[in-house]
């Protein structure tokens, strides 16, 4: 076969098989690049070639490397330059004192370490063709990368971004990129030379060039920004100059001796901070480089992975001290540098953690290691298992550390006190007698569903809160969007539609009760229950929506969500009718049934003007359906005048769903439990049977139970008790 053909070959297998483990990985919470490195390396010797040996030597011949190494090389480049345009100075601007103690700490303790255990290593997996000092420069600086992309999308998807921790995080991080990439260029530059008196002059021409790019190159490319501002977009032409110059200054920098990926880094970083021409560029370059050319670099990677080379005890030893000395250098130097600067033991713990996530970065620095010939191949091997290992840890260490239940309480925001319209204020958290979270995928078009919630919610004794939930799903980790600077963006722009949506509420005086809370997520359903369980919320009420890959009305996130939420959930089928007065709850005794009637309840204590029908469909003469003792103990301490307007009907129908549908014409909303006789109930797999939901001729409202009915009546109840006194 054509090497060319072959590669192409090669590349739609890298493609397909990083971005299907990289989902896998996603799933149980880890970041999509550890899942595309783990693919890397099943394609190599480590698995394709031990399992299939004739097949991968026929897939992944040694004349295709070469190819393979040429596109890797390309994506880098243009990796790093999207590194580099992503280093915002905002984060610098936040406890900058800490965060340079804190983080050159970080890399002195684990770089010392390094050193340290170079020593040991040296005789035993190098050779005399390589210099101890480069040797130990490697090892320190791979010791001491954080991976600041990796880290960044973590503090976005736990939503730490505008926290202390998350702060702090990012400020040691970015100082952290810039320290670490300079020595690792001074490790570059020893490594070609030989010898650190020899590699000076390499080092005095790079800091020329930096000098120089730091001025007049940022000047030139000020005028970048100048065109932008006025033409408002990037052309053809001016994206072609700019890549034009990501190449020439990675060719510059390789050719003082320090590598190709210092010059697209820089160039990135000294880019113009524009916020729109900076997401352009972003959003234009990064998909191809994201998609097709980065898989190829993991790929090519996990060609060079060989762990069957650790082969004895004493390197799985050895293996196990670098992970060990990796780990604790990192964790102690942050730890230990946070506390002394006056961080609580959680958040330097916390922060411990975050620092020591190395994925990508960590990569770049052994590929380029390994490529000069610093690092052996069986070193190699090792740090790419501390990397992967040191990378996965991050998410389930810092849930144990700073659990998501803690982080919520830093990240939510306090109920504010605000004056209601007989003067009082809205009650503390821990005053709220009653509860509605209502997950908002689309403000623009969900104002019936919030507009329900108030009518829920609302009672004399103005305790109650609804909680619009927006939860802005970001599927893509390494995306320019997911930064938590772009991710502030998009969750100021979905609060501000909130907020109009709440100005259309009707009552005015009902929006006091109205409070939203706008959060970037990876999982909308299990999002939606820890908030809920986090803001003791009585009710999940959610908006019914077509999935998009399924016919089953009730899957898909509300699907999810109505199966798992550990509290009551209701979905809101909403026909477009702007009334609330006639109400309609079919009741057949279930529990299901009961949460259905008891929120009929609810809406008819709030009004003076609503109706409720419940409607009890019989077989064959069959006992009508008596209401539970805990339904009937509730009826009895309703006041007169919410009875008066409850009626109960009766009906023989051997298909008690046309029942439903025939007596939902006359009525503005139908409320049903997920029950087998309304034709809602759960199946194998999650799913729902939706008969009900499809023929109703009303808006539906369907109810799931999960804790007891009471407590959605429970202070409405006392207020009346009270009242009748």
């Amino acid at each position: 076969m054509h090497a060319v053909v072959l590669v192409l070959v090669e590349v739609l297998i890298v493609i397909g098989l990083s971005r299907l483990v990289g989902l896998a990985f996603r799933w149980i919470n880890q970041p999509l690049v550890i899942g595309e490195i783990v693919a890397g390396i099943l394609l190599g010797p480590s698995f394709f070639g031990l399992v299939a040996p004739g097949l991968a030597a026929t897939l992944f011949p040694p004349e295709t490397v070469p190819f393979l190494n040429v596109l890797s090389q390309v994506g880098l480049i243009f990796f790093m330059f999207l590194i580099g345009l992503e280093l915002n100075p905002k984060y610098l601007s936040g406890n900058l004192e800490v965060a340079i103690v804190t983080s050159h700490v970080s890399i002195l303790v684990p770089f010392s370490l390094g050193a340290l255990l170079a020593v040991v290593l040296y005789p035993l997996v190098s050779s005399s063709s390589v210099s101890f000092t480069a040797f130990a420069l490697f090892l320190g600086a791979a010791m001491s990368i954080t991976a600041f992309p990796v880290l960044a999308r973590i503090i976005t998807e736990n939503n730490l971004q505008g926290t202390r921790l998350g702060t702090l995080a990012l400020t040691c991080a970015a100082v952290d990129d810039v320290t670490a990439w300079c020595i690792l260029a001074v490790a570059i530059a020893v490594a070609n030379t030989g010898s650190f008196s020899k590699a000076i002059p390499t080092i005095l021409f790079a800091l020329v060039y930096i000098g120089f790019m730091v001025t007049l190159g940022r000047s030139f490319l000020n005028r970048f920004a100048v065109y932008y501002r006025r033409t408002g977009r990037l052309s053809q032409l001016v994206l072609a100059l700019i890549y034009m110059g990501i190449v020439a200054s990675a060719l510059i920098t390789e050719l003082i001796g320090i590598h190709l990926i210092f010059g697209a880094f820089l160039l990135g970083a000294i880019m113009p901070k524009n916020a729109e021409l900076v997401k352009e560029l972003a959003v234009k370059t990064e998909d191809f480089v994201l998609i097709f050319l980065l898989p190829v670099f993991f790929a090519y990677s996990g060609l060079r992975t060989q762990i069957g080379l650790l082969n004895s005890p004493k390197l799985w030893l050895l293996c196990l001290s670098v992970l060990v000395v990796a780990i604790a250098g990192k964790y102690i130097g942050t730890y230990v540098a946070a506390r002394v600067c006056k961080i609580n033991k959680r958040e330097a713990s916390a922060l411990g953690w975050l620092m020591n996530t190395r994925g990508l970065t960590e990569l770049i620095v052994l590929n380029i290691g390994l490529s000069l010939g610093v690092i052996s191949p069986v070193l190699f091997t090792m740090l790419v298992i501390m990397a992967l290992v040191t990378t996965f840890m991050t998410s389930p260490l810092l849930e144990i550390t700073y659990p998501k239940k803690l982080m919520m309480l830093d990240v939510l925001e306090p109920e504010p006190e605000e004056a209601t319209s007989d003067g009082d204020t809205i009650p503390e958290n821990n005053q709220i007698s009653y509860r509605i979270l209502v997950p908002v995928a689309n403000p623009s078009t969900q104002k019936g569903l919030v507009q329900l919630a108030v009518a829920i919610a609302m009672n004399s004794q103005q305790s109650a809160v609804v909680n619009p939930l927006s939860l802005i799903h970001l599927q893509e980790d390494y995306a320019f969007e997911s930064t938590p600077v772009e991710a502030e963006k998009l969750i100021a722009q979905r609060r501000h539609q909130i907020e109009e949506l709440i100005e259309r509420l009707e009552p005015s005086t009902s929006r006091s009760y109205v409070h939203p809370i706008v959060r970037v997520s990876n999982n909308v359903a299990r999002e939606t229950a820890q908030i809920a369980l986090l803001e003791q919320a009585n009710l999940i009420l959610v908006g019914w929506h077509r999935p998009a890959f399924s016919k089953n009305r009730l899957g898909g996130r509300v699907g999810q969500i109505l199966s798992t939420a550990p509290v009551d959930v209701a979905v809101f089928v909403d026909r477009g009718g702007k009334r609330l007065e006639r109400l309609l709850v079919p009741y057949s005794a279930n529990i299901h049934d009961d949460l259905a009637l008891v929120l009929a309840l609810r809406l008819l204590v709030n009004s003076d003007t609503r109706r409720l029908m419940i409607l009890q469909v019989v077989e064959n003469q069959q006992v009508k359906h008596e209401l539970s003792n805990e339904l009937h103990n509730i009826m009895e301490q309703l006041p007169c005048n919410v009875r008066d307007r409850v009626d109960i009907k009766v009906i023989e129908s051997r298909e008690p769903i046309q029942a439903v549908v025939t007596a939902s014409e006359n009525v503005d909303l139908t409320i049903a439990g997920t029950s087998r006789a309304w034709g809602i109930e759960r199946q194998t797999l999650g799913r729902y049977t939706d008969e009900l939901a499809i023929e109703c001729r009303s808006s539906l409202l369907i109810a799931r139970r999960y804790s007891q009915v009471t407590s959605h009546l429970t202070p409405i109840l006392t207020e009346t008790v009270t009242s009748d006194q």
